[in-house]
């Protein structure tokens, strides 16, 4: 009876957490979880599966938009996940600032995904904040399916970017932004008090929200699953 009681209670607290994100909450994970499923599943041109695989973390920022940009002051809103030993964790809200991107071609959104390499990137993310290419190191990530042809930049990187826009992938320079954990968002989802870090490593084991499964199945399918080869 002990146990029902508190099985009840769980499912009353995973509930009450997945009613408190808002709408721009819920499509974020949505959108991020179809960025994510389509940049892996370019042919010959998507992140090397290699490097996918090696990865620690993830966070996908979509549609940023660049004339928010241009005027400073915006923002952009993601998600971060990290492997743990059961799989993929439940997604940490973060946050994104930069005064201009610099965007390289005249778009007007850009889908973001950053592989975090190592456990020590993935600790300066997860920090209250971070400035990007200065407290922790980023080079844009090679393209294809193997990442044999990475310059030595790119293999030494705590964070790989990858950047698309229109369907086509986009020169981005995030030097100088700022990524921080969304403390509200994070919040609402898992509840007052637990960190983007608590979520990511699950010492407090939250729940995964109902809109974010769809997010974390992107992060756990194989690419040949994607690509529908067999």
């Amino acid at each position: 009876m002990k146990k029902l009681t508190i099985s009840c209670v769980s499912c009353l607290f995973a509930a009450s957490a997945f009613a408190a994100l808002n709408e721009n909450e819920v499509k974020r994970l949505g959108d991020a979880a179809t960025v994510l499923t389509e940049l892996r599943s370019a042919p010959d041109k998507g992140i090397p599966e290699d490097l996918w695989h090696r990865a620690q973390c993830v966070l996908v920022i979509p549609s940023l938009k660049k004339a928010a940009f241009v005027l400073g002051g915006e923002t952009g809103s993601g998600v971060m996940s990290c492997r743990r030993a059961q799989g993929w964790s439940a997604p940490a809200f973060m946050h994104l600032a930069k005064g201009s991107f610099g965007l390289q071609i005249g778009a007007e959104q850009v889908d973001l995904v950053l592989l975090v390499m190592n456990q020590g990137g993935a600790d300066k993310l997860l920090q209250n904040k971070v400035s990007l290419g200065t407290d922790a190191s980023l080079a844009a990530g090679p393209v294809g399916r193997s990442a044999n042809a990475a310059t030595d930049a790119q293999v030494h990187a705590e964070l790989l970017a990858y950047s698309r826009s229109q369907g086509l992938f986009a020169g981005i320079d995030l030097s100088g932004g700022v990524l921080r954990p969304d403390t509200e968002a994070n919040a609402r989802a898992y509840g007052s008090g637990v960190t983007a870090t608590q979520v990511v490593e699950n010492t407090h084991h939250v729940a995964v929200p109902r809109a974010a499964q769809s997010f974390v199945r992107a992060l756990s399918r194989d690419v040949q699953e994607t690509t529908g080869r067999r």
